[in-house]
């Protein structure tokens, strides 16, 4: 049997919620921020139009087409394998012509020195205190006047945020903490207001527990009535 990737690259983390169910990520991938706030914001600093770009911690591949869409380029960098093979599977499918799916992690990225002119993380357990690595090694592989962007939950406003706080009573994420790792290493953080916003109860029901414990799950679905739930980000953001 072929020894699995997580096991000989640096630095990666599990990601419990799109591992152990990508089908159900999907159906939270499609309800994140349906008026795509999150590019705006990343338009408003750099564009990838006719660039190359790396989506670092790609999962599934769900972001690669669009930005294949415009981009030159595309590296999806991705080091769990199941998750990998579905990435490649979505660009055959969507016959995404112009993009890789690669082995590897933010802290051992396959491509040269100044190969690229965008990096993504989104989610990607790539997350501030610990990830000194990771951060030269997207400088790294950066070209001069390449810019990157770390996607994480903003820790202070919006019900997910309250929700993140219930689920770390016993001790969590320190927004200050967080926040001044990335600001001491350049960056900026811009905050995006946006949301959840399902079409069916059920897909709210099944999302909230595919990222929650089931009993804490239950007792916000019984609290919170609709289909859309507050939901801000925070955009960490560097040229290099």
């Amino acid at each position: 049997m072929p020894t699995p990737s997580r096991l000989w690259l640096p630095g990666v983390h599990e990601s419990f919620n799109i591992q152990t169910d990508p089908e159900t990520y999907e159906i939270e991938n499609r309800a994140v921020d349906p008026e795509g706030r999150i590019e705006e914001a990343m338009r408003a600093v750099a564009d990838w139009v006719g660039r190359d770009v790396l989506d670092l911690g790609a999962g599934t591949g769900y972001h690669v087409p669009g930005f294949a869409a415009t981009a030159r380029h595309v590296f999806a960098v991705e080091p769990h394998d199941p998750s990998r093979l579905l990435a490649m599977d979505r660009c055959a499918r969507l016959g995404v012509l112009n993009a890789s799916v690669l082995v590897g992690s933010a802290e051992s990225i396959p491509l040269r020195d100044s190969s690229v002119d965008i990096v993504h993380a989104r989610f990607a357990y790539f997350w501030g205190p610990g990830s000194d690595a990771g951060t030269v090694e997207v400088g790294r592989v950066l070209r001069p006047g390449g810019t990157a962007f770390i996607i994480d939950n903003d820790l202070r406003s919006g019900t997910f945020a309250a929700w993140l706080r219930r689920a770390a009573e016993s001790g969590g994420r320190d927004p200050d903490q967080v926040e001044g790792f990335w600001r001491d290493r350049g960056f900026t953080l811009t905050r995006v207001s946006s949301a959840w916003r399902f079409e069916r109860r059920r897909d709210l029901e099944r999302v909230v527990r595919n990222e929650f414990p089931r009993d804490l799950a239950d007792e916000l679905l019984a609290e919170h009535d609709g289909l859309d739930v507050d939901y801000h980000y925070a955009l960490y953001w560097r040229t290099f």
